[in-house]
């Protein structure tokens, strides 16, 4: 485009004075009003408009209409921050986001911004907070013009909570593609056009894209940027559904300028070939570190390490140094593990089982390997409850040709990653034929229910008792649909005389806006159980409502525990101490055959990654377990898996019922993961923070500039609990101000929650314009830009002045240049003394402009200082040129410091926009003159 309007300029045009956004051309620009909001941009075609559109310059303050209190200086500085959305900080996003990230979660987009094309797996601690570090680096990408378009490919039950987080935190407006919206979408599409030519951000459906038929289709939409959640689902191991969706993540991988993104907080589920898979995703070559013993100061690891960021709490736990960092960490999560043994006529029901399962292999095993796959199904149901047990038995399948090929999903070639092949938690069908001795178990399974015979229901009620009776409310996670339906009725029954107590079951078998409903009902009393599957273990938020996990179940993956534990312990979870227990049986052999499995994954996990995950550690428990987890006889009658000679044996009641809680942080503290980042330290990410704080507004800066806007408009604010305000709407005294509030949906007397409120929220944005306007109104008496005060606090004549610096940046790609992008910035500038004057440090200025005064003027006093200042400023045009020179220097130097390469996307020039203009201009007087 020429050079007659670029991003920054100022224009005359329908009668206003406009800036040139981002994005404009020869014969389109895109206009914001001064003083105005991104709401209400324009796009006008110069060549059509009846006035010529024309260069302009910001007119100067009006020296007599000068304000009383010094406090406009600080209120107006606040409004002209919050107004900006392409800050002059580091990062060109955060003037466009509707949250404040904490300085951690930088390291990510710091990492993202140093790679020429971004190839990423995050795998930070649940609860850390990766949908954030995946959302900054997405809209700094959109916001630096490197992609136009992206796409979220996730689980079906994340798609609506992605498309809602990209909104609400992001700015970012996306379209859900679904099986169900698919159509209706594609009827809004021109013909010879694809899907993302008209929805350039879709939020995708795993399960909808990975058929042959929409892969293709999904390829040819050739977006710039994948981001994949949930990545760990996606792994070329386990499942068909795993193996299709690697498929589609290989092929899009396979072009090596794509954008690629992938998050998890399970990388590593103990399976060594599932791990580097998804490490081949970033690129084949870390498939060379398989199998072979890798040194810290290996090359290879040393480039992954680039690629590849993983931290657990307490690999944060340093970050933890700057008040304004508003860190509050994470609750204190303590643990313990609950044993129960089984009765002798457990131990029977396990015999008589694990008999009839022997003859079934001696008859059908070799003839159809389902079969054992069918016995351990059938053991892993027996062993999880009654209910499952009954159900499994009755969901039988005919052994014949033609039966469900569907089975072979969840019944997998691996026995380790049973609970890896399927997402759902439906018991599964067996491959047996109906028989006397399957009908006499079938009987036999529906007289162990109830706690008077099963001794791991009667553990989990006395358990949830104590928890509700100290304060807490848990989350029970269950392997299967019935075993949740079977806990549920129980404690329903247990708690039944506990009238302050509500209780809830969540499955799969509900969709997932039924789950989030049934959740939130429970909100409504303060004591509170929820018996749910895993189909509440990923992406799915309960640290409002519980406070305490317990696994009833064990989860063959060992990282489905952590999962679990991640939704009640994670940021915002206002309880001090959250509680995770675990519950399993010590002469239970299904439960021995898991922790045999637990065991040896957590060993694969920690030698590869470094890190521990939740797993059970009493060892004498622990011990019995593996003695009883032999589940097959030989033909002589021995049992023989992992050559243990083993019997049965007749056991007591219940285990140890003394709960002793340890905390989890201290176990991990020598441990740290591999791929921690730890050459990125707090002192290299502060500075960029600190930028960005001090160039747009911190929360604290949000809520001091809220009240004492409110104030000066004429609406006080009433203080409630819990940093909690009433909003007068209709005390405002600007009358289309109150207007722009109600369009905006804002009623009289609405709560404000300084707790949840962002610079870029519709009450700031509104406000913060409301406060511009206001000072630029000619007839206003309410905010001014000029103002004088006497203060004890400076020994000779100082002259603030409030400076907006627009700038404009000269992307190139491969050389050439590909767009400029509009920056601004807030600087306020000072000036002591007269006769000597001096220039005092940014810093400084700022300071001055919160200074408390104890006078004020006439106002013949108060024209002339403020008129004298302002001739001041505009015989210093050389300096302010230089001034703003060097601030584009600086600029410069800190886009290059957070992405520094040569020929892929470099800022290759910052340059100011002049004339600077002058918003504000403020005085100060020593205490003893006038």
């Amino acid at each position: 485009m020429s050079n007659t309007f670029l991003p920054g300029n100022l224009v005359q045009a329908r009668g206003r004075t406009w800036v040139v956004q981002s994005g404009s051309e020869d014969d389109w620009l895109k206009l914001r009003p001064i003083g105005g909001a991104d709401d209400e941009i324009t796009e006008l075609m110069p060549q059509l408009e009846r006035e010529p559109v024309e260069l302009a310059q910001f007119p100067l303050p009006d020296p007599t209409k000068f304000g009383t209190l010094y406090s406009s200086a600080e209120l107006l500085y606040d409004a002209l921050r919050f107004q900006l959305r392409s800050g002059a900080g580091p990062f060109r996003s955060f003037g466009s986001i509707a949250v404040e990230p904490r300085s951690y979660q930088l390291v990510p987009l710091l990492m993202a911004m140093r790679q020429k094309t971004v190839r990423l797996l995050i795998a930070d601690d649940v609860g850390i907070g990766k949908t954030i570090e995946a959302g900054l680096i997405v809209r700094e990408m959109l916001d630096r013009g490197e992609i136009t378009k992206f796409a979220v490919l996730c689980p079906p039950h994340l798609v609506e909570q992605w498309v809602s987080e990209l909104s609400d935190r992001f700015n970012i407006e996306a379209t859900a593609l679904t099986g169900s919206s698919a159509q209706r979408l594609e009827r809004q599409v021109p013909h010879g056009h694809t899907l993302s030519d008209t929805f350039p951000v879709l939020v995708v459906s795993l399960d909808y894209i990975k058929s042959d038929k929409h892969r293709d289709y999904f390829y040819a939409m050739n977006f710039d940027l994948i981001v994949v959640d949930e990545a760990h689902t996606c792994v070329k191991a386990g499942s068909r559904d795993k193996q299709l969706r690697f498929d589609l993540l290989h092929k899009l991988a396979s072009d090596a300028f794509r954008h690629m993104i992938l998050l998890t907080a399970t990388p590593h589920s103990g399976n060594e070939d599932g791990f580097y898979s998804l490490l081949s995703l970033l690129d084949e070559k870390f498939l060379g570190l398989k199998g072979r013993e890798v040194k810290s100061d290996d090359p290879l690891r040393q480039d992954l390490a680039k690629h590849f960021v993983q931290r657990r709490r307490k690999d944060i736990e340093e970050w933890k140094v700057s008040g304004a960092d508003r860190m509050t960490g994470f609750p204190t999560r303590m643990t313990t593990e609950l044993n129960y043994r089984l009765t002798a006529r457990w131990d029977q029901f396990f015999a008589d089982v694990q008999e009839y399962c022997q003859k079934v292999i001696d008859r059908d095993g070799k003839k159809n390997q389902l079969i054992w796959y069918s016995v351990l199904a059938l053991f892993r149901c027996v062993s999880s409850s009654p209910a499952a047990a009954v159900q499994a038995l009755n969901n039988r399948l005919k052994n014949q040709e033609g039966d469900s090929v569907e089975e072979e999903d969840f019944i997998i070639n691996d026995l380790d990653n049973v609970d890896e092949g399927t997402d759902s938690d439906v018991e599964p069908a067996l491959w047996f034929d109906e028989s006397a001795e399957l009908n006499t178990l079938l009987a036999e399974a529906r007289t162990l229910a109830g706690s008077k015979n099963d001794p791991k229901i009667r553990l989990l009620a006395k358990h949830v008792k104590e928890l509700l009776a100290e304060g807490f409310n848990p989350v029970i996670f269950c392997r299967f649909v019935a075993t949740a339906q079977y806990v549920y009725d129980a404690l329903k029954e247990e708690l039944k005389k506990e009238d302050d107590v509500a209780i809830g079951c969540v499955t799969g078998e509900l969709v997932p806006g039924e789950r989030e409903e049934r959740v939130n009902d429970l909100g409504e009393k303060e004591k509170r159980v929820l018996v749910a599957t895993d189909c509440l273990s990923e992406g799915i938020n309960l640290q409002d409502l519980f406070t305490a996990v317990v696994h009833y179940d064990l989860a063959w993956n060992p990282t489905r525990h952590e999962q679990r534990e991640g939704r009640v312990d994670r940021f915002g979870q206002k309880a001090k101490e959250v509680r995770c227990s675990m519950i399993y049986g010590e002469n239970n052999p299904v439960d021995g055959f898991i922790l045999k499995v637990i065991l040896r994954k957590s060993e694969e996990i920690k030698k590869d990654l470094g890190v521990i995950v939740p797993i059970p550690e009493k060892k004498e428990a622990i011990d019995k377990a593996l003695l009883r987890a032999s589940l097959f006889r030989d033909r002589n009658g021995q049992f023989n898996y992992d050559d243990q000679q083993m019997s049965l044996f007749t056991s007591e009641d219940l285990g140890d019922m003394n709960t002793v809680w340890t905390n989890a942080l201290e176990k991990m503290k020598q441990q740290r993961t591999v791929f921690a980042q730890q050459s990125i330290h707090p002192e290299d990410i502060y500075p960029l923070w600190e930028a960005q704080q001090k160039a747009l507004g911190s929360h604290a800066d949000v809520e001091k500039f809220s009240k004492s806007a409110c104030a000066s408009l004429g609406a006080q604010l009433e203080p409630l609990k819990n940093n909690r305000y009433r909003f007068p709407l209709v005390s405002l005294q600007n009358k289309s101000l109150v207007a722009r509030f109600e369009d905006e949906g804002f009623e009289n007397n609405d709560i404000i929650d300084f707790d949840t409120l962002h610079r870029t929220s519709p009450f700031i944005n509104t406000l913060s314009e409301g406060v511009v306007d206001e000072a630029l109104r000619e007839e206003s008496r309410l905010i001014s830009r000029t103002a004088i005060a006497q203060t004890s606090e400076v020994s000779a004549v100082t002259r603030v002045y409030l400076l907006r610096l627009r700038y404009q940046i000269r992307i190139a790609y491969r050389n050439q240049t590909r767009r400029y992008l509009l920056s601004e910035e807030i600087q306020p500038v000072a000036v002591t003394g007269i006769r000597d004057p001096k220039w005092e440090s940014s810093e400084t200025a700022q300071s001055l402009l919160t200074l408390s005064a104890s006078g004020n003027f006439t106002s013949v006093v108060a024209e002339k200082q403020i008129r004298s200042a302002m001739d001041f400023i505009a015989s210093q045009k050389e300096a302010i040129e230089v001034f703003a020179k060097e601030r584009a220097e600086q600029l410069k130097t800190d886009h290059q410091k957070v992405k520094e390469y040569s020929a892929e996307g470099s800022v290759t020039e910052v340059a100011p926009c002049l004339p600077i203009d002058v918003m504000g201009v403020f005085v100060l007087m020593p205490a003893d003159e006038e």
